[in-house]
């Protein structure tokens, strides 16, 4: 068993479960965790021949770490209000300050994993890179395989 060490949130766990092969791939992306935390850390124990064998995985957000977010959040040092009354300056205090209170109290950080889990999703290792990625398959028997992919900094969740 290898156990792999990386910088962020321990919102992957490996669950078990078939290989899905990698034919009919849908959705792939970097591993990025949702909540990044300082000093945290994201363990992946592969149980399977090698660092390229598929590994399913569940989002699991600790509550903990929602409440540390949302603590970080509410801590915020808010910046003088701007001088125009236009966004020529960037982005308008007042937009920050709502899109963040947002976050910190009406986002429902657990409807997004379950819309996450509720799709098969898998982590494999391409080039010494660790992959995440939603493996859908198509109803249709003679439907074209697809690849979707995001940018950096992206989110497969820009894909749902």
């Amino acid at each position: 068993m290898r156990h792999v060490e990386a910088r962020a949130h321990p919102l992957y766990r490996y669950s078990g479960g078939p290989d899905p092969g990698r034919e009919g791939l849908i959705s792939g992306t970097r591993l990025q965790p949702a909540l990044a935390t300082e000093g945290a850390h994201m363990s992946v124990t592969e149980e399977s021949a090698g660092a390229t064998a598929i590994r399913p995985f569940t989002v699991e957000i600790p509550e903990a770490e929602i409440e540390a977010l949302r603590a970080r959040i509410a801590a915020t040092r808010w910046p003088s209000k701007e001088l125009v009354a236009d966004r020529s300056q960037g982005v308008q205090l007042a937009t920050l300050q709502e899109l963040a209170r947002y976050w910190m109290t009406e986002y429902d950080w657990r409807r997004c994993e379950a819309k996450l889990n509720a799709l098969q999703q898998f982590t494999t290792e391409i080039d010494g890179v660790e992959i995440h990625f939603i493996h859908v398959r198509s109803p249709h028997e003679d439907a074209m395989p697809l690849i979707m992919t995001h940018g950096w900094p992206g989110s497969v969740i820009e894909l749902l």
